[in-house]
């Protein structure tokens, strides 16, 4: 159905889990409406995945990974090559699909996929990159370094990203030998079912890549199942916690990436117009649901005219076609209560969104709320501790960098920071200061690309390494230390 500025499927679509290469609706599953944030109309049914629909999955992907990690790194890139070309073949069906169970917008929902198009490419060199190491350590002696496949490893990724964030894991995953099982969020199942079917068309063999729908049930079956080997999880910082815990009393390696509380810091040396649309851009893209937004703005010193320009931009900024909507309506009433409270303790609304959303009565059963900006919020406020998941930015006043540099610091988040200014060395100083895992310098939204890796510190990363890039590769595989020796020699050392 083609809406002014989004594209919803034409019919309400059944979603299966991908099972051994074929698709299942899983016996005695409840099936849940899945409804758009743009119109709030039921666009699909998604299954909710109990724990024995969760093992047939397990047993179809056991024969596979076997099979499949004995196949040269050659091998197992030649599929990924063919499921890179289907996805810019299908990229604006993915993009609108994606957007039309997210509510982002579909030139967000657009740059989600290319996104992962780009870890895709990251995948692709590591039949080059990824040589391992060998080496005469002494006279006759070397040692080998050979990276092998854990088996069969599973991914829990979010609503907000439906397309990227399952692609900053089963490309690399699968290219280094494992079988993925991905857990999409039940908000958002179409977009993983899609990629389902191109991992089909792709021609990866049954089992290599499997998709199971539903909600805590199925994750907690993943984290029980001894042949699930290893966990990926992108989600909330009290979620992430728990299924770390609970990942590692079962000697599984896990990696959950939590929530955030991102800073920008601007420095009265700012450009005015960078710095301004960067800001805006941060905190209002993809409706300010994603752990990258930047929904706290340290102001250092007297920057009046440059905060008076944030909000006017923000309040052109158009619901609908320039800014998507929010998840569900509970969420919209979590964060206009999170508004209200802000302003009863004292903070300033300099701009107040809520009510707003685009004309026409085919929105009205949407989730809508306009940028909100909250002007001299404390530090020991909710609104500038704890995640609100938005587009409400919370400004706080500080005098001097190093005031600044003390709030960052005072997060129990460590996602990311970003500094903007014209000095080198302000900037410097900011970054070596701050403890966020990833920082920008007059970049709003600072996601390493690759193949630099993405994660932060704190209680946004519960677990070693990184979600992508080069860090990732120790997550999916397990390293073989090999010393060989074939012959006895006369001269000595402390390994003859």
């Amino acid at each position: 159905m083609r809406l002014s500025f989004v594209e919803l499927p034409e019919s309400v679509v059944p979603c299966r889990n991908l099972v051994g290469g074929e698709w299942l609706l899983p016996p005695g599953a409840t099936l849940l409406d899945v409804r758009s944030p743009y119109t709030g109309t039921v666009i699909g049914r998604v299954p909710l995945t109990p724990a024995d629909g969760v093992a047939q999955a397990v047993e179809a992907a056991r024969p596979a990974a076997a099979l499949w990690r004995s196949l040269s790194a050659r091998e197992r890139t030649q599929p990924l090559f063919r499921f890179r070309s289907l996805l810019e073949r299908d990229l604006d069906r993915l993009s609108n699909l994606a957007a039309s169970e997210a509510g982002k917008t579909v030139a967000e929902a657009r740059a989600g996929v290319l996104k992962g198009l780009e870890v895709c490419e990251f995948a692709l060199s590591l039949q080059n990159l990824d040589s391992g190491a060998h080496l005469e350590v002494s006279r006759g002696v070397t040692c080998e370094l050979r990276r092998e496949p854990l088996g069969i490893v599973a991914g829990i990724t979010p609503f907000n990203f439906p397309a990227m964030v399952p692609m900053w894991l089963f490309p690399i995953a699968v290219t280094l030998g494992n079988a993925f099982i991905l857990k999409p969020s039940e908000k958002v199942p179409l977009t993983a079912c899609a990629l389902g079917e191109l991992m089909r068309e792709a021609g990866y063999p049954p089992g290599v890549f499997s998709v199971v729908h539903g909600g805590r049930e199925t994750v907690d079956a993943l984290v029980e199942h001894p042949d699930v080997k290893a966990l990926a999880f992108v989600g909330s910082s009290a979620v992430a916690r728990q299924l770390y815990a609970r990942g590692g009393e079962r000697g599984k390696r896990v990696l959950a990436l939590g929530g955030a509380k991102n800073h920008l810091i601007v420095a009265p040396d700012a450009d005015p117009d960078l710095t301004a649309q960067a800001v805006v851009d941060s905190f209002t893209g993809c409706a300010g649901q994603r752990c990258m937004a930047g929904s706290v703005l340290l102001a250092v010193g007297d920057i009046e005219p440059l905060l008076q320009d944030i909000a006017r931009r923000a309040a052109r900024l158009e619901v609908g076609p320039g800014m998507g909507a929010i998840i569900d309506k509970g969420a919209v009433e979590r964060l206009e209560a999170a508004i209200a409270r802000a302003a009863s303790e004292g903070a300033r609304l300099t701009l107040d969104g809520r009510g707003k959303r685009p004309a026409g009565e085919q929105w009205a059963g949407g989730n809508w709320l306009g940028p909100s900006i909250l002007d001299h919020v404390r530090p020991d406020m909710e609104a500038a501790r704890r995640e609100l998941f938005g587009p409400v930015l919370s400004i706080i006043r500080v005098p001097t960098l190093s005031a600044a540099l003390a709030v960052e610091n005072a997060s129990t988040y460590g996602n990311a920071a970003s500094i903007f200014t014209t000095s080198g060395a302000v900037a410097q100083a900011a970054v070596e200061g701050v403890r966020a895992g990833m920082v920008g310098v007059n970049v709003g939204v600072p996601v390493p690309r690759e193949p630099f890796s993405f994660g932060g510190t704190g209680e946004s990363r519960f677990g070693h390494g990184d979600i992508t890039g080069v860090s990732s590769l120790d997550f999916w595989t397990q390293l073989k230390k090999v010393t060989r020796k074939w012959s006895a020699r006369t001269d000595g050392s402390w390994m003859s």
